[in-house]
């Protein structure tokens, strides 16, 4: 079925573009949802007297949309789940859990607008892309975590607490290395000082 878009469509076309797409695919979500109209001669007419106007509205909102996308940038949303010592979650992460938690925090962001592959399943820290208009795109970090405290150190560190064995072994490790850290020179001089007074 041909329709002519009335906005920018993700991997499909620009405001104006005629496409081919499945009948399905335009009846229960570009018609429905004003996206686009079908391709006859009227509707085309139409659209070429209103083109001025809906270009002026989609700028109009892609300005706004940028707006809040420079406010946006280095969002981290904190989410608080149970998890495995796998670092395995016992659910999963989706995007309402995600556009929740944005809205939380003063972002009002509906579930549609974050783009996720596939549900969060694992502790870390995940890059989570959110769609504000067509043509404004930012990311924000979702930061999985058991406890606010582990959500602290992944941020600060940058990798997941998967478990507290492996964050004890992983502080022991760092005090152990500034311990036997020695700056060379010392050791040298005290090697020279040992040869010195044997000879």
């Amino acid at each position: 079925m041909e329709v002519i878009l009335l906005e920018r469509i993700e991997k499909l076309g620009q405001m104006g573009d005629v496409v081919n797409v499945k009948p399905g695919f335009a009846r229960n979500f570009l018609l429905p949802r004003g996206k686009a109209l079908r391709a006859n001669e009227a509707n085309r007419a139409h659209f070429e007297v209103q083109r001025v106007q809906l270009e002026a509205v989609n700028l109009e909102q892609r300005s706004e949309a940028q707006a809040i996308a420079d406010k946006m940038t280095n969002v981290n949303v904190t989410l608080v789940r149970q998890a495995g010592d796998t670092g395995q979650l016992y659910g999963s992460v989706s995007a309402r859990d995600i556009s929740d938690a944005l809205t939380e925090i003063g972002y009002t962001i509906s579930r549609n607008q974050v783009r996720q592959a596939s549900p969060i399943k694992n502790l870390g820290l995940h890059l989570v892309s959110i769609l504000l208009h067509p043509e404004v795109m930012i990311e924000v970090t979702a930061n999985v975590a058991r406890s606010v405290e582990e959500a602290a150190i992944q941020s600060e560190t940058g990798m997941a607490m998967i478990t507290q064995a492996e964050a004890d072994a992983k502080q022991e490790a760092e005090e152990r290395e500034t311990q036997f850290s020695a700056p060379v020179e010392v050791i040298a001089e005290q090697v020279e000082e040992d040869i010195t007074s044997e000879a």
